[in-house]
């Protein structure tokens, strides 16, 4: 019997040297992740997106879901997702993905995510009015998560009293907790978001997005209650986690790569077309979510059985050697068009505009008001959050100038 590669212990820590191995050896391997789960690891360019996208490949949790038992080494640890968070895109396949996202996009239209620059520039310059020169901050705290989770909420029509409370089950939900720690957080989450649904619900129509959403028909079809919780859920987690980690992990690019710094500073109209070479370079989803084989899959000259979960790493495949050109290497001037950080197909991440307009706004003004900032901390020390789907750090000190 062949021993599988166990991937190591600090593999969420430096997972680009694995991958670097990993990609060396195959398109594909299969592999034991670091809490004991056997899987299917893709880490090449042309092989992710074949994954991404194949017939063969199902992302249905609640058929699917039983396979996280039996590949996992401890089936008791084995995390069990709040019921109430499937029913949404990212969990479905067609015909019932189709119709969700058919629903979803007559609300969330990129004229209205248009419109919703000059808040978020609002929003970005109140937050910067807060900070001083010379002050040691964690930019995490006080500018990359508040700034996406005040929009999502306000896109949401939530209190933004209740971020931290998100902030707080979302860390739960996507990082490695203990299954009660999970179960506890999910369970907070959903009958939150439920109450909040029927408010709005009940309410009269207006021009709010999420309101938007509640109401929107399509050939008399509506979303269900339970739908509309899971898509919440879904808007609020994937809506915010993936600008705060975008933003913090391309300023600690920036301030590991100062000549890159400077070519910015200098020509901040760059700033938007860069934003695709952060997404390549260090983006915000390492391990895309949940995917298994509904049949026989080939990929790359590798045949992946029936019934075995297929996971997609986003982080390796931006880094296929292949695929670009001095893949480790920050460069704001390339071309980084084909990557896949917001997924591929028909699950390619319908927030993309969202996270690019806010990371342009965040970014154009945090370098103007604080050209020369510096990292508060040697860059070894950073600690990168304890999850194989989330790409960000714990914290990133930064002292202002």
């Amino acid at each position: 019997m062949t021993t599988l590669t166990q991937l190591p212990d600090d593999y969420v820590q430096n997972p680009h040297a694995v991958h670097d191995m990993l990609r060396a050896e195959g398109p594909v391997q299969e592999v034991r992740m670091p809490r004991g789960l056997k899987v299917w690891l893709v880490t090449r360019h042309d092989e992710a997106k074949t994954a991404l996208t194949a017939p063969e490949v199902s992302k249905n949790v609640v058929e699917g879901g039983h396979l996280m038992v039996l590949h996992s080494a401890d089936p008791e640890q084995v995390r069990r997702f709040e019921p109430s968070f499937s029913a949404n895109m990212l969990n479905l396949d067609p015909p019932d993905h189709t119709r969700l996202r058919k629903l979803v996009t007559k609300a969330f239209t990129a004229r209205r995510v248009e419109l919703l620059r000059p808040r978020v520039q609002e929003i970005a310059a109140e937050l910067i009015s807060q900070l001083n020169d010379g002050d040691e901050v964690d930019l995490l705290d006080v500018f990359a998560f508040p700034l996406p989770i005040t929009v999502i909420c306000e896109l949401l029509g939530i209190p933004i009293d209740n971020r931290d409370d998100f902030r707080e089950w979302s860390n739960q939900l996507l990082s490695f907790g203990t299954p009660e720690q999970v179960q506890a957080a999910g369970g907070a989450m959903a009958a939150f978001l439920l109450q909040h649904v029927t408010a709005i619900a009940e309410a009269e129509p207006n021009d709010t997005f999420f309101s938007a959403l509640v109401h929107t028909e399509d050939a008399g079809d509506r979303l269900t209650t339970e739908e509309l919780v899971s898509m919440a859920f879904l808007l609020l987690v994937a809506g915010h986690e993936t600008t705060v980690n975008l933003i913090g992990n391309a300023v600690l690019s920036l301030l590991r790569n100062p000549d890159q710094l400077q070519i910015l500073k200098d020509r901040p109209e760059l700033i938007p077309a860069s934003t695709e070479e952060f997404l390549r370079l260090e983006g915000p989803v390492n391990i895309a979510t949940f995917r298994y084989t509904k049949e026989p899959l080939d990929l790359g000259g590798v045949k992946v059985p029936a019934g075995e979960i297929l996971m997609v790493s986003l982080v390796a495949a931006n880094r296929d050697p292949q695929r670009y050109e001095n893949p480790d290497q920050l460069d704001v001037t390339r071309s980084a068009q084909g990557h896949v950080a917001f997924g591929h197909g028909i699950h390619f991440c319908l927030g993309a505009p969202l996270a690019r307009l806010e990371f342009d706004v965040a970014m154009t003004q945090l370098l103007a008001r604080f050209p020369n900032l510096t990292l508060a901390a040697e860059p070894e020390t950073l600690v990168w959050r304890d999850s194989t789907l989330i790409r960000g750090l714990h914290t990133l000190p930064v002292r202002l100038a």
